[in-house]
Formats: C-alpha cells, structure tokens, sequence
C-alpha cells in the first residue's frame, strides 16, 4: 500500500472528508498538497499534522471554481513538489434544499461550479503531467445523492451527477495513459456539513443519536471515506479505472 514518492493534491483538504483522505494518504507514504477556500486555519494545522507523519506538506488557498486561482495553485504545488500524481477532487457545498420552482440560479452556478467545473479546471491542468508520471490518479469526491436524486437539492445533485460524468469520461480517455480515474460516493458522514445537514432536514442536534439507525450500528466517519481512497491509489487498486464504490454501509439512500 505504500505511495512513497508520490504527491497527492487534496481539494477540501483541510477538514472533514478531506482531511481524513490527506491525513490517509500521508501515513501511506505520500507527500501532499492541501487546497483550502477559508479556513487557513485548519488547512495549517492539517499541514502540521502530515509533516508529523514525516511527510512534506502545504496548503494552497484557491477557490476551485475561480480557474484563475486554480491556475495559481496549481503552479505553485508544482514548483514546491515538481508533480501530483494523485490528484483527490473532494472540495464542496451545499445547497439550500429549495425546489426548483425556488432556487436562485445563483446557487445552481455557484454549486455546479464548484464541485464540477472546478474539478474539470484542476483535470485538465494536472492530467498532461500526470501522464509523464508512472501512474496517476484522479479520485472523485460524489455521493450517493445521485442514486436518489431526493427533490429539494437540485443543485447539488446536478452538480454531483456532473462530476461523476466528468469521471467516467475521464477515465475511458486516460486509461491507456497510466492515469485510474474513480468515483467515491458517501452517504451521510459525521464532518461539520453532514452534521448541519441532519440539523436542518431532520432537527436532528446530535448526528450520533442516528448511530443505532445505521446498517454496522454508526454513521458513517470521515476515515472510511479516506480507507476506499487510499486503497484506489494503491498497488492493490491498479487495475481499478471507471468504478464508482459507494461508502454507506449499503444503506441505499
């Protein structure tokens, strides 16, 4: 499983799911990237936590779906590793849960934009170096939101029903190219969104009280996000290319 001498880019990366996949991807031996939108904060001390496990590290602000920013974020991680080969498109936001009938377009381009396009933006600046690389990876941040495709968050499920096109395209066109392009799709997990998500859908003040209501007995935690991951990019997953593998203990929501 070991990713020695290999650089990850992690978008979102410095909480939640994010974190969890860098923090993941860092004990496995990779160096890694960490694009943060706000909390420069958390992304630093995500930063410090990897340069604990003996890895390099650093944190870029960019918001992912500014492509000029992007661009700037790009060029700099790769001046300061001299390439990403794994490259974890995780960065995201909600949206509002209003129905089509009433939501702004505002919303729709602001969350299409960040989950989709802004990935499209990092693929296609990433993948022409990716190629030059033994082996690359791309890894798709979606959830299990597109099997529902539930009424009240159009946006979102667009916008993650995009980038798992953006996927499996990518992979029938990278295949022969050294580069695995896959799909992780959670269910509902224990960050900072899922818990204000069952707050305001559910009234639900404590995610942990849903625990006994789960298949396995819990939510969902960041980690088993990160362990599908960190199993994708590695040797065991080499022959692994267009999959979408859900994470929600079969759940089926």
């Amino acid at each position: 499983m070991t990713l020695e001498g290999r650089v990850a880019l992690v978008t979102g990366g410095g909480r939640g799911i994010g974190k969890a996949i860098a923090l993941g991807l860092a004990a496995d031996g990779a160096d890694v990237a960490i694009n943060y939108r706000r909390d420069e904060e958390a992304a630093r001390e995500t930063v410090g936590e990897i340069e604990g496990l003996g890895r390099k590290a650093a944190a870029y602000k960019a918001s992912i779906d500014d492509v000029d920013e992007d661009q700037a974020m790009v060029d700099a991680a790769l001046e300061t590793f001299g390439h990403i080969d794994i490259l974890v498109n995780n960065a995201g936001i909600a949206s509002r849960g209003g129905s089509v009938a009433k939501t702004d377009p505002a919303e729709v381009v602001r969350v299409i934009g960040t989950h989709a396009i802004g990935a499209h933006h990092l693929c296609r600046m990433l993948v022409p170096q990716m190629r030059q690389q033994e082996r690359g990876d791309i890894v798709m941040i979606s959830s299990v939101a597109t099997r529902a495709m539930a009424g009240g968050g159009a946006p979102y499920n667009m916008a993650k029903a995009a980038l798992e096109a953006l996927a499996m395209t990518l992979a029938n066109e990278e295949k022969t190219k050294g580069i695995r392009v896959n799909v992780v799709a959670p269910g509902l997990v224990d960050t900072e969104m899922g818990r204000r998500l069952v707050k305001g859908a559910m009234g639900v003040e404590d995610i942990r009280t849903l625990d006994a209501g789960m298949p396995f007995g819990r939510v969902t935690a960041p980690e088993d996000v990160a362990d599908v991951v960190r199993f994708l990019v590695s040797n065991a997953g080499a022959l692994l290319t267009g999959q979408r593998i859900y994470v929600d203990g079969g759940a089926g929501y």
